[in-house]
């Protein structure tokens, strides 16, 4: 039986957890104590992810648009979800972190740019 470690929820929306090759579908709970993702189809899968394991959460940001994909970074690796309420959660993961753990992650083009750049670059 899946136990939960938040006490109290303050976000609860659905998304789409890419740990495995395929994603499952599921529903988020984003709580005092962790980001939690329970799968549909077994909710025995659940991804826990407690606060203070978190080195970082981030997303694309284009202009004032925020990308439906996130990622977090913690010791064991990184965990990729999407939710069309990405920014209810990252401003949640704001409150519960701080600003300087939440980053703009680089957008495709950027990170292109970045791969020609070093590719060119005189050693």
């Amino acid at each position: 039986m899946a136990q939960s470690l938040n006490k109290v929820i303050d976000l609860q929306t659905t998304g789409t957890s890419y740990l495995s090759i395929s994603g499952k579908v599921g529903k988020f709970l984003v709580g005092d104590q962790a980001l939690e993702f329970y799968p549909d189809v077994n909710v025995e899968q659940y991804i826990q992810i407690p606060w203070s394991s978190v080195n970082q959460i981030g997303a694309n940001v284009t202009g004032r648009k925020i990308s439906r994909h996130f990622e977090v970074f913690t010791d064991q690796g990184k965990f990729l979800f999407a939710s069309k309420d990405s920014g209810a959660i990252l401003k949640i993961a704001r409150q519960k972190l701080g600003n300087d753990k939440v980053v703009k992650l680089p957008t495709l083009l950027q990170t292109i740019g970045q791969k020609f750049k070093n590719l060119f670059a005189k050693k």
